[in-house]
C-alpha cells in the first residue's frame, strides 16, 4: 500500500468516528446548579389546602367558646349549687301528708308556663293521690307556695310544641305538657287578661334550662318521662277513687299547646332575664 492510500484511509476513518459519537448538546440557559436547586426546594401547601383547614379550626373555636358561655350561664342557677337541690327535695317531701296524698312516687324539676307565657321554676311531686306543684326558693331554702291537684280530677293531658294566636308577637320553641283537671270550668275574660290570675283549670310545664348540666338533672327534667308517669298515676287514681259525674280515665293527646298571648312585653323581659328562676342575683321574680 502506498503512502498516498494510507493518508486517504486514515481521513475516512476519522470522519466515521465523528459521525458515530456526536457530542451532546448543552443548553447554555440551563445549568446543573439550577436543576438541583429546583428539585431541592421544599413543597409548600397550596391555597386550596389552606382554605380547607381554616373552617374546621374556626368551628372548633366557636364550639368551645359557646360551651364556655353556656357553662357560665348555668353556674348562675342556685339549683346547681352542691346540696341545694337535694335539700329542696327533702323539704318538699316533708310537706306531703301520707294519709291524704299517699307515698311519693317521683320528683321532678320543671319550668311552669302561665297563661301569659311567663316561666317559673318549680319542683313537682307525683304521689299516689296528688300532683304537687311547689314554688321553692333555692336561695333561702324554703317552700314559698304549694298547689295540690287530685289525680282523680285530671281528665286530659296534652303534649306537643307550643303555638300562639295568628297575629301575636311572641314565639316559643321546644315542647311541653299541659295538664287539665276541670274541663267544665273555663277561665273568664278577666282571668285571661290578668297576668296574676291563678284560677285557671290547667297548668303547663316545659324543660328546665339546666336539663343539660348532667345526667341526674337530665332525668329530673325529662318532660316525656314525667308525662308517662303522670298518666299512669292518674289512671290508677281514677280506678281507685272515681269521681261521681265525671268520666273515668285520662285523655292523652299529641297536639300543639296554645298560649293565648298577643303582645306579652312582660313575659319577654321576664323570660330573657330569667326572673322566674333563682339565679345568683337572688330570687327576683314572680
Amino acid at each position: 500500500m502506498s503512502e498516498k492510500d494510507e493518508e486517504t484511509f486514515k481521513s475516512v476513518d476519522l470522519e466515521q468516528q465523528t459521525e458515530k459519537s456526536p457530542e451532546p448538546e448543552i443548553n447554555p440557559q440551563e445549568s446543573p446548579s439550577e436543576t438541583e436547586t429546583e428539585t431541592d426546594k421544599p413543597s409548600t401547601p397550596t391555597a386550596e389546602a389552606k382554605v380547607e383547614t381554616t373552617p374546621s379550626t374556626n368551628t372548633a373555636v366557636k364550639a368551645k367558646w359557646t360551651s364556655s358561655v353556656e357553662q357560665f350561664k348555668l353556674k348562675r342557677f342556685f339549683v346547681l349549687r352542691p346540696g341545694t337541690l337535694s335539700h329542696g327535695i327533702e323539704d318538699v317531701k316533708s310537706l306531703v301528708i301520707p294519709t291524704e296524698d299517699g307515698a311519693v312516687q317521683s320528683v321532678w324539676l320543671m319550668a311552669e308556663i302561665d297563661h301569659w307565657n311567663n316561666e317559673k321554676e318549680r319542683l313537682v311531686l307525683i304521689t299516689e293521690n296528688t300532683l304537687l306543684i311547689c314554688k321553692y326558693d333555692f336561695v333561702m331554702l324554703n317552700c314559698e307556695q304549694i298547689q295540690k291537684i287530685s289525680l282523680n280530677f285530671i281528665d286530659r293531658i296534652f303534649h306537643g310544641t307550643f303555638c300562639f294566636p295568628p297575629r301575636t308577637l311572641l314565639k316559643r320553641e321546644g315542647e311541653g305538657v299541659r295538664v287539665f283537671w276541670d274541663k267544665l270550668n273555663e277561665p273568664s275574660f278577666t282571668s285571661r287578661w290578668n297576668p296574676f290570675s291563678v284560677d285557671y283549670p290547667f297548668t303547663t310545664f316545659t324543660y328546665h334550662p339546666v336539663k343539660s348540666a348532667n345526667e341526674e338533672l337530665g332525668r329530673l327534667c325529662d318532660i316525656e318521662n314525667f308525662r308517662e308517669q303522670l298518666t299512669l298515676a292518674a289512671q290508677k287514681a281514677h280506678s281507685k277513687n272515681p269521681v261521681p259525674g265525671k268520666a273515668n280515665g285520662v285523655l292523652v293527646l299529641n297536639q300543639p299547646i296554645l298560649i293565648e298571648t298577643y303582645v306579652g312585653l312582660m313575659s319577654v323581659i321576664g323570660n330573657q332575664n330569667k326572673l322566674g328562676y333563682c339565679l345568683a342575683r337572688g330570687n327576683i321574680g314572680f
